[in-house]
């Protein structure tokens, strides 16, 4: 199958920072074979996307989310509250979770990524209600059905309420029963091949709900089966003062003793780090899934994302759950990652292609990828366009780069994943996409009644 993108301005976020205008890109069965101005030596191809007046750019990657939250978007209860505060609302209309809101609620989400221009997304789901099983393959059944690539994280809690951590124990598991479930899932589906669709990964969810034995068994599992691993640290103050009181030290003091600052891992949030865990997370190549959308939703604070960039860290960008950020939309935190920037560091800390680099390679290099996240010959053909035609854009004419990131431009015209045109002019073209949502809407009226 050769698909050819034609004639838009690349931005193909290479080390190299290649830009051409008026440029091709040919993909044969999901490679990208040739970049640049098309001539007679270009094989004939099957189809043409017109990328005419767009800007072209690598797939984004989410490196951090929870789409089952998509079930609980602009949940009032929960309005107004703080991270902690936020979650003792939450967990028990969360414990109704089953296999059929797992796929509905996945389903959902990864349709809104999509159209977003989002091509790889990694999920961390943590909720495992008792006596529920099949969850992560659920989810996974709509990620294969919708073509997106996927990076599920075996999600667990193991520490309740009754024994000193934050959730009910209603959704906490044993941890023997939490292991054998993540090398399951690893057995089945973790394809580490070149150009996989799908990956798992190992993510308790956070220090102030999972033991630090399982934080520990964790780690030796996933170097035992050679995965990554992910978990909440440094969000909230709140967590910093739990560790304290709990452990007599921080959150980062914790993760590294417990193994966790290593180059398997990256870190959803890390909002409250300072110069000394900048250098520690440099030095042992630990990325970091930066959400900025969310931790303002909750008050979490302003991450250092130049700060980090700066030493040498990795940072991807993340929509995290959709009941914090209430969308899953990683274009729109492409443009709220540069101001929440500017907001920390001033105007000058961060540009757009600052920002894509973290929403592509960046996004690549936290979930352990090189075969994504540019768009170079070899690497895999997906990319998405964004439309310079539209109102947000009129009168953005010096730099078509800045302009898609500043003006406010609004998803993606195509997106492409593994040579396959997944949405094409803003439309999301799968025949149950209607019967999807009505089903989900229906189940998340019946999760939100009052009980």
């Amino acid at each position: 199958m050769r698909l050819l993108i034609r004639s838009g301005h690349l931005w193909c976020g290479d080390a190299a920072g290649t830009e051409i205008g008026g440029a091709s890109v040919l993909a044969e069965d999901g490679v990208i074979t040739r970049i640049g101005t098309e001539n007679r030596d270009w094989p004939n191809v099957d189809e043409v996307l017109d990328a005419t007046e767009c800007v072209v750019v690598p797939g984004l990657v989410n490196t951090h989310h929870h789409l089952f939250q998509t079930l609980t978007r602009a949940f009032t209860p929960a309005l107004g509250c703080d991270l902690f505060g936020w979650l003792r609302v939450l967990y028990p209309v969360w414990a109704q979770l089953d296999e059929e809101s797992a796929y509905l609620s996945a389903w959902v989400g990864l349709a809104e990524l999509l159209l977003s221009g989002c091509t790889t997304t990694s999920d961390h789901l943590y909720v495992h209600p008792w006596g529920r099983t099949g969850l992560i393959d659920a989810e996974i059944s709509a990620a294969v059905e919708l073509g997106i690539r996927f990076h599920p994280t075996r999600g667990s809690m193991s520490l309740g309420a009754d024994h000193g951590g934050l959730p009910p124990m209603t959704v906490v598991q044993e941890e023997d029963e939490i292991l054998d479930d993540c090398q399951r899932l690893i057995e089945r589906y973790h394809d580490p091949s070149e150009g996989s669709m799908i990956r798992i990964a190992l993510a308790p969810c956070s220090l102030f709900s999972v033991t630090t034995q399982l934080m520990r068994r964790s780690v030796e599992l996933a170097e035992q089966l050679d995965v990554r691993l992910h978990t909440h640290l440094a969000e909230t103050t709140n967590e910093a003062t739990y560790c304290a009181r709990a452990f007599g030290m921080g959150p980062y003091e914790l993760a590294d003793q417990l193994g966790w600052l290593s180059a398997r891992t990256w870190l959803a949030h890390a909002v409250w780090t300072g110069d000394a865990e900048i250098a520690r997370l440099a030095a042992a190549g630990t990325g970091v899934a930066h959400c900025p959308t969310s931790n303002m939703m909750i008050g979490a604070g302003l991450c250092p994302v130049a700060d980090m960039r700066r030493a040498g860290l990795t940072v991807g960008l993340g929509c995290d759950g959709s009941a914090a950020h209430d969308a899953s939309d990683l274009w729109g935190e492409v443009r709220q990652a540069l101001l929440l920037a500017h907001l920390r560091n001033g105007p000058a800390s961060l540009q757009a292609r600052d920002v894509l680099n973290m929403a592509t390679a960046g996004g690549a290099a936290c979930l352990g990828r090189d075969d994504i996240g540019s768009l170079e010959i070899g690497r895999r053909a997906d990319l998405a366009c964004y439309s310079l035609t539209g109102l947000s854009t009129a009168g953005a004419v010096l730099d078509p780069v800045e302009a898609i990131v500043r003006c406010a431009v609004r998803g993606a015209k195509h997106t492409v994943v593994n040579g396959r045109v997944l949405v094409r002019d803003g439309w999301l073209d799968h025949p149950e996409f209607g019967d999807r949502v009505r089903r989900h809407r229906a189940l998340a009226r019946t999760w939100t009644e009052p009980r």
